[in-house]
């Protein structure tokens, strides 16, 4: 696993540390999509769930039985995806081995409903995190966040319930720790 070097770059994690307050952001793994310091940084919640399933947001989708995720507190009228198909959708940015954002949505759809891609391999989003430019700076000094490296196996397998624990424990160390901690430490 990559730790925090001073640079978060596209396909790390962030995790939020055990006792952050913001209700956006508690005991959240977000994958960083784009980082830039001039132009600031988008990333999607990986393990908030809308309690939607696709299917019953999204027109046309109706074999998506996957759960719809909060992206983020930013453009919640925006729909994002991240899949697993960069070779097979056009136009997909990768931002990890296994791990691609966005691309032709029209030509998703048709795979998805035609059965060429498995839905478990797609991820959609209502919404982003994003960082004015300066900003994840500032809040990865004040320790509010630990980077990872993303995998697959983050974004796509693991259930959203466990991936908090399951990326700090994977950490190690100290990070396997905190995993522990309670979410109010008045209760500790």
């Amino acid at each position: 696993m990559i730790q925090y070097d001073g640079k978060p770059t596209a396909g790390q994690l962030l995790i939020s540390e055990p006792f952050m307050l913001d209700p956006n952001f508690k005991r959240t793994v977000i994958l960083l999509c784009e980082h830039d310091t001039e132009g600031g940084t988008v990333g999607f919640i990986l393990n908030k769930s809308l309690d939607v399933r696709v299917c019953d947001a999204l027109l046309d989708f109706d074999v998506v039985t996957n759960e719809l995720f909060y992206g983020g507190p930013v453009a919640q009228d925006t729909l994002h995806y991240l899949h697993r198909y960069g070779d097979k959708i056009e136009d997909s940015l990768q931002i990890a081995p296994d791990i691609f954002w966005g691309g032709n949505f029209e030509q998703l759809g048709d795979m998805l409903r035609d059965g060429l891609i498995d839905p478990a391999g797609v991820k959609f989003f209502l919404g982003y995190s994003g960082w004015s430019p300066g900003q994840l700076h500032e809040e990865m000094e004040d320790k509010s966040w630990i980077i990872a490296q993303a995998t697959g196996k983050y974004v796509f397998e693991i259930n959203r319930q466990e991936l908090w624990k399951k990326v700090l424990n994977d950490l190690g160390g100290e990070h396997k720790l905190i995993t522990n901690y309670p979410e109010d430490p008045r209760l500790n």
